[in-house]
């Protein structure tokens, strides 16, 4: 069975774009491959939180993971910072990576740019730490979104050099994985781009039945349809999109409609969404406030998962260190 890594930074609630994007995908996924998934705690360190936020912000994720449906019976769900062995790998990266190919990454150009008074190491060093989180396992598969392409192309370079230098076939060349053909983009409340944390335009898994009304009834729109069976401009679309993702057949037919016959009302449309949204959020919300209310369980299976992390991860660094040439044991 082929093995999959994958992270998230603990940078706040997960939000609908990261549902429908990957975690509803890494369900399926954990019945099907040999699955890994963390909580990348230490890449956060680039924008320096507060020590309180780290453990707060891991098991604000680990309960919206598991309220999702993710099952650590399955697949073990672990904190970054607790499998140690992780740093030894990175050190080991690092003195086999070159200060261009880091600098010309273009997240770490545009990461500096953004915050020009904390160009940190770790902002530089962040490919290697992330190839070191998926070679400690030798997963062959990882899934990424279009801005991870480059760091994963570092990390099969990690791979590969590692492995010209030794003379070894050791590390796979871990593959990006796709969940489909496309990747399914969900549309932020602004009218363009995706959602996401930083654009401020996200529904959050966490929200109450209020706030994602309010939102939605906020959500951008223009002056409605001038033209029966027009083509829907981008903002619109955006709208209808929730429609396919919350609603059922006959209620997008029945909104759709509206547009071709230019009959569309946009505050009946927004309140539809809401509706559907609340639906879907609302049970998924209940048991992340039953996970959180845990602490003990919450600790319990992220102990449990980084005790199988840490082995998964031993035994490469074991082998690593025999390749290399150091004292093993």
């Amino acid at each position: 069975m082929e093995k999959v890594v994958s992270g998230i930074r603990p940078t706040g609630n997960l939000h609908l774009g990261n549902y429908y994007g990957a975690v509803k995908s890494f369900v399926k996924m954990q019945d099907e491959y040999d699955c890994l998934f963390f909580i990348a705690d230490w890449h956060s360190l680039t924008t320096h939180p507060k020590p309180d936020d780290i453990q707060n912000s891991a098991r604000t994720i680990l309960a919206e993971y598991l309220a999702c449906g993710l099952n650590p019976e399955k697949a073990p769900i672990y904190v970054q910072s607790d499998v140690k062995e992780t740093l030894e790998l990175y050190l080991f990266l690092n003195m086999n990576t070159y200060l261009g190919e880091l600098e010309r990454v273009t997240t770490f150009k545009e990461k500096a740019r953004k915050q020009p008074d904390n160009v940190n190491a770790g902002l530089l060093t962040y490919p290697t730490l992330m190839a070191a989180d998926i070679l400690q396992h030798r997963a062959q598969k990882v899934p990424v979104g279009k801005d991870q392409e480059q760091n994963m192309e570092m990390a099969r370079r990690c791979a590969r050099r590692f492995n010209n230098i030794y003379g070894v076939e050791f590390f796979p060349e871990p593959q990006n994985f796709y969940f489909a053909e496309k990747a399914l983009k969900v549309p932020g409340l602004d009218g363009s781009g995706k959602m996401g944390k930083s654009e401020g335009n996200c529904i959050y898994l966490a929200d109450d039945d209020k706030t994602i009304k309010k939102k939605v009834m906020k959500a951008v729109t223009d002056m409605g349809p001038q033209t029966p069976n027009s083509e829907r401009p981008e903002v619109i679309e955006n709208l209808f999109t929730f429609l396919r993702l919350c609603s059922t057949p006959d209620t997008f037919d029945y909104f759709d409609e509206k547009w071709n016959d230019c009959t569309l009302r946009y505050g009946d449309l927004k309140k539809q969404i809401a509706e559907d949204l609340c639906k879907t959020v609302a049970p998924i919300r209940e048991r992340i406030n039953e996970y959180k209310a845990n602490k003990e369980q919450l600790d319990r299976i992220a102990r449990e998962g980084a005790e199988r992390a840490r082995q998964s991860a031993a035994d490469t660094l074991k082998e690593v260190r025999r390749i290399i040439g150091f004292r093993v044991g």
